[in-house]
C-alpha cells in the first residue's frame, strides 16, 4: 500500500519539492532501497514495461522521460516508490512538442536540469547574452535554488541602497564550483558604482558590467566543488548606486525550480510607500498573473513567502503617492 506524503523522509521530500527530476528519482530508490532490476520487475507486475538502461539514464540526467509510455511509467513509479502522487511527474513540466511518437526510444537527452534560459528572464536579452559569453562555462551553472532569503532597503530618497542575500542552492550536476549573481539597476543606474559584496562561503571572480541595460553579473567562487546533490549555503550582495528617479519595485527572475524564496523589502521611516503590491509574471514587461496588496508593519517592511516556484518573475512594488 502506498505511504502517505508525511511519511516521505526529509532530504527526499525537500528534493521532491526543489527537483530536478532526475535527483528527485535517484533520491527516492536510494530512499527506498531498490535496485534498477528490482524497479523494473514492480513496474512490468502493473503492466509498464521499461528497460533498466532508460530506469539509469532517467536517475543520471542523461535522458528525460518524454513519451506517454514513459510519462505513464513515471506514475507507476511514484506508486513503485512510495511516493505521494503526482511528486515526480510534476517535476517533468510541460511535455515538449514532438515528442509524442516516433522511432527509437522518444525520450529527449538532457545533459542537465530543464530551466529557462537567463534571457527569457531578463531585459534586453541581447545584453544578458553578451555578458554571459565574457564569462566562459555552461549557460546554466549547475546548481537550483532550495532555499533563498533576500532582503532590500530603500532610503530616504525613496531608492533603492541595497540588496542582500542568504542562499542555499543545490548542484545537479558534479563539479559545481561557481554561481551567477546578477543584478539590474534601476533607470539612471550608472553600474560601474554598483559594488558586489562576496561575504559567506564564497569570493568574488569576475564581473561584468553592462551601462546601457543597467546589468552587473558577477561570479561568485565557491569554496569547494559540489558533487550532485549536494548543498551549499552562501551569502552576498550588491550596493546600488542613486539614480535619478525614486525606485519604485524590486524583481527576482528564477530560471529553474525552487524550494522556497523570501523577499523582504524594509523602507525609511521618513520616505514610507502610500500601498505595496507583490506579483509574479512570465517574463519582463509582461501582465502579471499574480498580484497581491501587502501591509506595512510596525517595521516599516513589507515581505513575501513563496514555496514550489517553477520559472518566473516575482517581485514587490510600491507606490509613493
Amino acid at each position: 500500500m502506498p505511504r502517505s506524503p508525511h511519511a516521505v523522509q526529509p532530504e527526499l521530500a525537500t528534493v521532491l519539492r526543489t527537483g530536478p527530476f532526475h535527483l528527485a528519482l535517484r533520491t527516492a530508490l536510494t530512499a527506498r532501497g531498490l535496485a534498477l532490476h528490482r524497479v523494473q520487475q514492480h513496474l512490468a507486475q502493473r503492466g509498464v514495461h521499461v528497460g533498466v538502461t532508460s530506469l539509469s539514464y532517467w536517475q543520471q540526467g542523461r535522458r528525460r522521460p518524454e513519451r506517454a509510455e514513459s510519462l505513464r511509467a513515471v506514475r507507476v513509479l511514484e506508486e513503485v516508490l512510495e511516493l505521494p502522487a503526482h511528486s515526480l511527474t510534476r517535476l517533468l513540466g510541460p511535455r515538449r512538442a514532438g515528442s509524442g511518437s516516433g522511432s527509437g526510444s522518444g525520450d529527449e537527452f538532457t545533459p542537465t536540469v530543464a530551466t529557462r534560459p537567463y534571457r527569457d528572464l531578463i531585459a534586453p536579452a541581447d545584453a544578458v547574452d553578451g555578458l554571459l559569453a565574457e564569462l566562459p562555462g555552461p549557460r546554466d551553472t549547475g546548481v537550483h535554488t532550495v532555499a533563498h532569503i533576500e532582503r532590500i532597503r530603500l532610503g530616504a530618497d525613496r531608492q533603492l541602497l541595497r540588496r542582500d542575500s542568504q542562499h542555499a542552492v543545490r548542484a545537479h550536476r558534479d563539479g559545481i564550483d561557481r554561481y551567477l549573481a546578477i543584478y539590474q539597476g534601476d533607470p539612471g543606474c550608472d553600474v560601474s558604482r554598483v559594488r558586489v559584496r562576496a561575504e559567506e562561503n564564497c569570493r568574488p571572480g569576475r564581473i561584468r558590467r553592462d551601462q546601457s541595460a543597467r546589468l552587473v553579473m558577477a561570479e561568485l567562487l565557491l569554496d569547494r566543488r559540489l558533487r550532485t546533490g549536494e548543498t551549499h549555503l552562501l551569502g552576498y550582495g550588491f550596493d546600488d548606486a542613486p539614480t535619478p528617479t525614486p525606485s519604485n519595485e524590486y524583481v527576482r527572475g528564477f530560471n529553474s525550480g525552487t524550494g522556497q524564496y523570501v523577499l523582504q523589502a524594509t523602507f525609511d521611516p521618513a520616505a514610507l510607500p502610500v500601498r505595496c503590491h507583490r506579483f509574479a509574471s512570465s517574463a519582463p514587461g509582461a501582465v502579471p498573473y499574480e498580484s497581491e496588496e501587502l501591509t506595512l508593519d510596525g517595521h516599516h517592511c513589507v515581505h513575501l513567502v513563496a514555496t514550489g516556484l517553477g520559472p518566473c518573475l516575482l517581485g514587490v512594488s510600491w507606490d509613493w503617492d
